[in-house]
């Protein structure tokens, strides 16, 4: 492949993306995380729903109250995103046509032929009943600090990598002139975090970014160890991500309660003047300590619970998180996440929960094997278990388990119990975290650390994914399907595997629309 084809390939993405998303009057904004594209759009009913989540590209397509997401899967959405922007912003962006969106109805799928196309239409449904049930202040309250900290999993992950590497060498006693300089790169970014998240919160909730940052910089401001609060003397970082959080969102309140009586002639003096000292004030002598007790308190009941709760905690854990994944609400776990890596060096919570994409990797393959004359799901299974093994679990979310229900079940009972297996072992004294936030399932191995070494962290987690794929694929093998319903699925034209549905050779489509195109190779992307 020619060094420039990769490249292309990402603009022809965006350039396919933005018409559909109603041009580019339509795009305000552009982000990204680990997988999605997070955009901020003029008007949703612009949005040509069933097309965008046909393209190639696209994995899925997620809505909540704050942003439109586009799950384009790890690597491509960091090269999508700036292509995408660039049209956006760009002169020579053509708005493509405006159409409306069709209603999308919540009809549960009947005895018509059950393709990858209707199990899709059936997951975007439920996901828009939730959407709707789900859009609760507290709820959007978790998705803004989560979006916070999304934007800065990036650099988590390529520092806990560089903290696990400059560990391997230390424990082999290899290149030991190397070792301060590996610990000043994973550290470096760690010991100002509070910063980062300072500038991140106060952009999120209204304020002047820089601002929010430089009150969070009184969080790891050494100084702090002479100020003295409540008869005991500060410490440096104390409060962590938690306080430069409640520090800049205090900020931005104060920032924009400032300019509404400040006379604009003042503005640029007053403002931040009152903004820094207010806020900054208030984060010395308040929040980092109330912070500091909140962050102690999470470090001390992680601890005793996986200490002490072992398989049970860790059974809880793995089988809840899939639902937290579908609502979204698993990005509230980010801060919790970054405050253990802050205090420990590595989060515990991290493997046992990214067992809950073990026990939907094997329901996935349960399916694949009890719908053995499905073509069209068959197809859209195996293009999307590679994302599923990487822990990227939206398409087989949306796209197979959720709108087929009891696999959705069985993919929860798989990860409970490799949450168990993970926590049990935790509890015999093999405890297993990682360096960083992000990644699951196979990506997650380059950021294991554990209390024996990397080796034995690899093996415990290795084995948690091997039971949760087990127990995935025997509970939905044996329990997934109703009485006839697997006769159901597997009835219907002839779907071959290779292409789309015939019946006497006349190519089929989906249920009520032109004919289907997909290829094979992008079913996956295009099943939710």
């Amino acid at each position: 492949m020619a060094p420039d084809e990769p490249a292309a390939r990402h603009r022809a993405t965006a350039a396919a993306l933005l018409p559909l998303l109603g041009g580019a009057g339509n795009v305000l904004s552009v982000a990204n995380c680990m997988t999605r594209l997070r955009l901020e759009l003029r008007d949703r009913a612009l949005v040509r729903h069933a097309e965008l989540r046909a393209l190639p590209a696209v994995l899925g397509v997620v809505e909540d109250g704050t942003s439109y997401q586009v799950v384009l899967g790890p690597g491509t959405v960091a090269r999508v995103a700036p292509e995408l922007a660039r049209l956006a912003a760009g002169p020579g962006a053509v708005p493509g046509p405006a159409t409306e969106a069709g209603p999308v109805t919540s009809e549960p799928v009947t005895a018509a032929p059950v393709t990858a196309a209707a199990l899709a239409e059936r997951g975007a449904a439920l996901r828009a009943g939730r959407k709707a049930r789900n859009a609760t202040p507290v709820k959007l309250l978790l998705r803004r600090v989560a979006a916070v900290f999304v934007p800065l999993i990036p650099a988590l992950i390529g520092c806990g990598v560089v903290a696990g590497l400059a560990g391997l060498l230390a424990n082999l006693r290899w290149l030991p002139a190397l070792a301060p300089g590996l610990a000043a790169v994973a550290s470096g970014f760690m010991s100002l975090i509070a910063v980062f998240v300072g500038y991140n919160a106060a952009k999120e909730f209204g304020g002047t970014p820089v601002l929010g940052g430089a009150v969070a910089a009184v969080v790891v401001y050494p100084g702090v160890e002479r100020v003295n609060v409540f008869g005991e003397r500060l410490a440096p970082g104390q409060g962590g991500v938690l306080g430069a959080l409640a520090a800049a969102v205090l900020a931005a309140y104060v920032e924009r309660w400032c300019r509404t009586w400040v006379p604009e002639a003042l503005d640029v003096l007053l403002t931040p003047t009152l903004t820094v000292l207010v806020a900054g004030f208030t984060t010395l002598y308040g929040l980092m300590f109330v912070a500091g007790e909140v962050s102690t308190a999470i470090g001390r009941f992680t601890d005793r619970l996986l200490g002490e709760g072992g398989a049970a905690a860790g059974f809880v854990l793995g089988g809840l998180f899939l639902p937290l994944v579908m609502l979204g609400l698993h990005q509230a776990l980010i801060p919790i996440h970054t405050t253990l890596i802050q205090q420990q060096g590595h989060t515990v919570l991290l493997p046992v929960l990214a067992m809950a994409g073990a026990g939907q990797v094997g329901a996935a393959l349960a399916v694949y094997v009890r719908l053995a004359r499905n073509g069209s799901v068959r197809r859209t299974i195996r293009s999307a278990l590679p994302a599923g093994l990487l822990g990227v679990g939206e398409p087989l979310i949306y796209g197979v388990s959720l709108p087929l229900g009891r696999p959705f079940v069985t993919a929860c009972v798989g990860g409970a119990f490799g949450g168990g297996f993970v926590g049990l072992l935790g509890q015999l004294g093999h405890a297993v975290g990682s360096t960083a936030i992000g990644p699951s399932g196979w990506a997650l191995f380059p950021l294991l650390r554990g209390n024996h070494g990397p080796g034995p962290a690899v093996a415990v987690y290795g084995a948690g994914l091997l039971v949760g794929y087990a127990t995935g694929f025997a509970a939905t093998y044996f329990f997934g399907f109703g009485k006839g319903r697997v006769a159901e699925l597997n009835a219907g034209p002839e779907t071959p595997e290779g292409g789309t549905p015939t019946v006497g050779g006349t190519a089929l489509g989906r249920t009520g629309a032109a004919p289907d195109h997909r290829t094979e190779s992008g079913a996956a992307s295009r099943s939710v």
